[in-house]
């Protein structure tokens, strides 16, 4: 037996044992793979009812007729109207929309009110001029430990956190709390940590595609009711990478990964109603003899035990839903091993038995949380679950939430009888259409002569023997009642709408009457089905994002950590905060900005936020666009500096000669001028006086008043 080394990002806690040739002797297996396998039966047992749901969604959605519909024996037609097919992509393309609206994954990292373990504020001040001193000591009182009267240089290092290296030239000059003075750089640590592994985190979801794996949750979310998602868990990736003399010298780094996971292979405890009350969860993969021989490069997996399952043969057998959602039904199993990946608790006995070896400390208890892979009567990885704090990295988003299930509901569940009565609506119409728009004949065949074809088209001669013409054949038509069955085909799909909560005109159905026919009325149509979307994107806030985004600071700061993240710090999730930022929101922004040009507020606004929130309403990327306030500060001064030789690099202004007003401007009062209009240039001398030549005004003297 060898023990295996533990990489980084394994717990500590954990010893793990390679199997040799004759590890089989060493340990009995089988009341360890019987317990995995008897939680799996169980789970797959409570969730039969479920299942069915979902065929019947896919069916829907694929516009599948199966055994079970009932066609009456005149019925011609089996035409299939794909609503539920329509209905799902709006519902997916909303959610892709809100949570994807400013091109960033939805998890955000923010300092706490009140961070702990590093500065909020920190700032330095350059140089008080003299005649502030006094003032600033007034202002830099408070009460015993807000952070305004520690001495100087009482700002330590760790307080710092992602500014401990760019602060210590001088740090002896840090103080704490913002700074009262034209002078004074203030610093945030607590932010620039919180922007760090925010950053972080972003860069370690798009390596990982995401994006991509979230769109594929939603899609189930939106059709079966539930989207699964795994993850952070270590993956190993490869950057290409060359050297001088052009050889290939590929870089390892072990990165977070998430990836989706399909509701039917998902597999959750079969007494729980959501993650949170889960004890435990099994991922049922299908994999390939490549994809066994694949997992030795990954840790902690048995090489002699996977080569020992591949040996026993292919043990995969298709469920019965495969033989419906599967397209290629001609494919074969026949080299395909099914693998149970579980994670949650199990008894410590018997996971020692298996060949978990356990620290003192963890023998105490009766139950540990572990990670196994088993295929067949092998044990493919056996490890404690390496997560702190423990958790199970699954996560299920109900796209409805459905309190006495651990599964959701789904449009395609929602909208099942509707999709029914649509297409029994639709055959009967376009039945009755075929029936009206052809002609029924009547034949006497004692008319006729004996052995014609009966068969009817254009130019055909029929022999006639006997009888009056025109009583031998003759024609009869049916009424067309097609538009009734199309009443109630629009009956029905609008009851669609209703029952899933996505109006028709949000997918582009035209023909809309009433309130929607104008711009107005469609904005407020459109307001309105956003409505219906909130609870949904809600329910991925709380269900994903935010569990994910608290996993993958989690992750990071237990084997990746970085002086640089340090601090109290909290994971928000922003899809439901997309929701808003739309043109609404940004008209109220920019009218807290109009308030702001009032000198008695400006105070009281925080300018740079509403900068960033404007520009995260117009779907723009905020850190891209928007200064941060040290930024901004040196922005100013740049402009200003550029202002002031422009000014200085103006030719002087001739003597004597007012200066031109700025095009556009002409109308500015001034002293010379208050009315602000017009009066041309006026030159230098002086006014004559009333009566004088050249004095063209009405002194009223000698002359009579003028009657207008």
């Amino acid at each position: 037996m060898a023990i295996v080394d533990k990489p980084d990002f394994e717990q500590e806690d954990t010893v793990v044992l390679e199997d040799s040739d004759d590890a089989s002797e060493d340990f009995q297996y089988s009341g360890f793979i019987s317990i995995i396998r008897d939680k799996f039966s169980r789970s797959k047992d409570r969730r039969q009812s479920e299942e069915e749901r979902w065929l019947n969604a896919y069916k829907n959605y694929r516009g599948i007729y199966d055994d079970t519909t009932k066609f009456t024996d005149t019925e011609r037609s089996q035409i299939f109207i794909k609503i539920t097919k329509t209905k799902v992509l709006a519902a997916y393309s909303q959610i892709i929309d809100v949570l994807f609206a400013g091109n960033k994954f939805p998890i955000g990292v923010q300092e706490t009110k009140i961070p702990e373990g590093i500065k909020d504020t920190v700032h330095i001040d350059a140089g008080i001029p003299d005649p502030l001193k006094d003032l600033y000591a007034e202002l830099n009182v408070g009460y015993a430990g807000d952070g305004r009267d520690v001495p100087e240089g009482a700002v330590t290092a760790s307080d710092l956190g992602p500014l401990k290296d760019v602060l210590d030239p001088v740090k002896e000059n840090v103080k704490s709390g913002p700074g009262h003075t034209p002078s004074a750089a203030v610093y945030e640590p607590a932010k620039e940590a919180a922007r760090f592994m925010e950053k972080k985190i972003h860069d370690q979801l798009e390596e990982s595609d995401a994006s991509k794996h979230l769109r594929f949750s939603a899609f189930e979310m939106a059709l079966f009711g539930t989207g699964i998602i795994k993850g952070p868990f270590a993956h190993d990736v490869e950057y290409p990478n060359w050297d001088e003399t052009g050889e290939y010298t590929p870089t390892m780094r072990t990165m977070p990964r998430i990836e989706a996971v399909s509701i039917w292979n998902f597999y959750p405890d079969s007494d729980a109603y959501n993650m949170a009350d889960s004890e435990y969860a099994i991922y049922r993969h299908r994999m390939s003899r490549s994809d066994l021989r694949e997992l030795k490069n990954r840790p902690f997996f048995r090489d002699q035990s996977i080569e020992r399952a591949i040996t026993e043969g292919p043990n995969y057998n298709n469920e019965y839903w495969e033989d419906v959602i599967d397209d290629n039904n001609y494919r074969e199993t026949i080299y395909r091993w099914e693998v149970l990946e579980y994670w949650g608790v199990i008894d410590r006995d018997i996971a020692e038995e298996a060949g978990l070896e356990l620290t003192k400390e963890l023998k105490k208890y009766d139950q540990i949380q572990i990670n196994a892979w088993v295929c067949g009567s092998n044990i493919l990885r056996l490890v404690l679950n390496p997560f702190k704090p423990t958790r199970i990295p699954f996560y299920a988003v109900p796209y409805e939430l459905n309190p006495y299930s651990f599964f959701g509901v789904g449009v395609g569940e929602n909208m099942e009888d509707t999709q029914m009565l649509m297409n029994g609506f639709m055959r009967m119409a376009v039945d009755n259409a075929m029936l009206s728009g052809n002609l029924i004949f009547e034949v006497d065949e004692a008319n006729l002569v004996p052995g014609q074809d009966l068969s009817v088209y254009p130019g055909k001669v029929f022999r006639r023997q006997g009888g009056a013409p025109g009583q031998a054949i003759f024609s009869t038509k049916f009424q067309n009642v097609a538009s009734e069955n199309m009443m109630l085909f629009d009956k029905a799909r609008q009851l669609a709408d209703e029952s899933t909560g996505i109006p028709s005109f949000s997918h582009g159905q035209t023909g809309i009457s009433g309130v929607g026919r104008t711009a107005s009325g469609i904005s407020m149509l459109m307001g309105a089905a956003a409505q219906n979307i909130k609870t949904v994107v809600k329910n991925v806030d709380d269900y994903l994002l935010s569990p994910l985004g608290k996993s993958m600071f989690a992750f990071n700061m237990q084997f990746d950590y970085d002086e640089r993240s340090k601090g109290d710090l909290s994971v928000i999730a922003r899809g439901t905060e997309s929701l808003m930022r739309n043109e609404i929101r940004s008209q109220r922004l920019m009218q807290m900005m109009q308030l702001g040009s009032n000198p008695m507020l400006a105070p009281m606004i925080k300018f740079d936020y509403i900068i960033r929130e404007i520009a995260a309403s117009l779907d723009l990327d905020e850190d891209k666009i928007v200064n941060d306030p040290r930024e901004a500060a040196i922005q100013a001064m740049l402009m200003k500096k550029v202002q002031e030789e422009m000014q200085a690099n103006q030719p002087p202004t001739p003597e004597g000669q007012q200066a031109q007003p700025p095009q556009g401007q002409e109308g500015v009062p001034n002293p010379a001028n208050p009315s602000g209009t017009g009066a041309g240039n006026i030159g230098p001398g002086s006014a004559p006086e009333p009566g004088a030549p050249g004095f063209s005004a009405n002194t009223g003297e000698g002359q009579e008043p003028t009657v207008q």
